[in-house]
């Protein structure tokens, strides 16, 4: 990374953060590119989880409550659009996150997006179910420059992993943070993180997660709240002890989502681009409903300073929005 462009990434965060801050006093205007991106190398994924919209297209429809999946006539982003993002944001971004809704793993050009990725400087990060994880694919990961990876095993047994990553196999989890860390080991670098949904189905095995994740080779552990859809009267994945969930119950009986600060930094300092080159505000917009427009039509510096987009952001502030409702930030 030239000197140049850490001046230029300098110089675009302190522009960032003080028109966040702005933004708080009423006055909404952007002249800034993104911190982060995150790009979508698949829009497919092999498992059906129960509250994913992707996984949930391939076993039956999604109720009214619940993200429409757009029509997917792309399922893996091509070179050509990863490109044209990395040569619009590698002046001014920090990091590149490699995930949204689908599987990346699945996409064969993962390890060559890293590359370059890494040899503009930016951070990179993974996040994966680790199913489609080979020795071969660790190594490359690792060689290609990747910064960290979050491998996602929500559970200690078969069956408390099974609950939620239907279609999986904890074994494959296991053997994927082994490869991982023999090909750290020999390279030297990336943090291997091993997340874990706090779900009910799983809650026996926080504990034991937390004195064994680094035998089992990750660097790291989180242990993440769940997004859950129609959970407004309980949902069975929702943990027995409210301070690991996200929604509380109310005097009427009925469960509300906990109340967040005003504000959200995320639909200013970043933004998603899906496999076929839209322009997303936020990883909660799954359904592309809110889409700035495409990369391949337009600049990013274009949409993401775009008048849809200080209108989006303008009703963001408040969470006026169904998506900024279903939040956990």
């Amino acid at each position: 990374m030239s000197a140049a462009f850490r001046k230029s990434r300098f110089t675009n965060a302190i522009r960032c953060y003080t028109s966040y801050a702005l933004s708080l006093c009423g006055s909404v205007h952007i002249s800034h590119m993104p911190l982060f991106v995150s790009v979508e190398p698949a829009a497919v994924c092999q498992l059906r989880c129960p509250e994913c919209p992707v996984g949930q297209a391939k076993t039956a429809a999604l109720t009214e409550h619940r993200p429409a999946t757009p029509d997917r006539t792309q399922p893996f982003m091509s070179m050509e659009v990863f490109r044209r993002v990395l040569e619009q944001v590698r002046e001014t971004a920090w990091v590149m996150q490699f995930y949204f809704q689908g599987e990346p793993l699945l996409c064969k050009d993962l390890p060559q997006m890293i590359a370059e990725a890494h040899r503009e400087g930016l951070y990179t990060i993974v996040s994966t179910n680790a199913q489609a994880m080979t020795a071969e694919m660790a190594d490359a990961l690792v060689q290609a420059g990747l910064d960290r990876i979050i491998v996602s095993m929500d559970g200690l047994t078969e069956q408390s992993y099974g609950a939620y990553r239907v279609g999986g196999s904890l074994e494959k989890c296991k053997e994927a943070l082994r490869w991982l860390r023999e090909a750290k080991e020999k390279q030297g670098k990336c943090q291997i993180e091993l997340q874990c949904l706090r779900l009910r189905t799983n809650e026996q095995d926080w504990s034991a997660l937390q004195a064994c994740y680094k035998d089992l080779g990750a660097d790291r552990l989180t242990l993440k709240t769940a997004q859950l859809y129609d959970y407004q009267d309980g949902h069975p994945l929702m943990p027995t002890d409210p301070r690991y969930s996200r929604y509380v119950q109310g005097k009427d009986g009925r469960y509300h989502r906990r109340k967040l600060r005003r504000g959200c930094l995320r639909v200013w300092s970043g933004c998603v681009v899906t496999t076929n080159g839209d322009v997303l505000p936020c990883c909660y917009d799954k359904a592309h409903a809110h889409a700035y427009g495409n990369i391949m039509n337009a600049p990013m510096r274009e949409l993401f300073c775009s008048d849809k987009a200080h209108a989006f952001r303008r009703v963001a502030l408040n969470e006026e929005l169904e998506i900024c409702k279903e939040c956990w930030r």
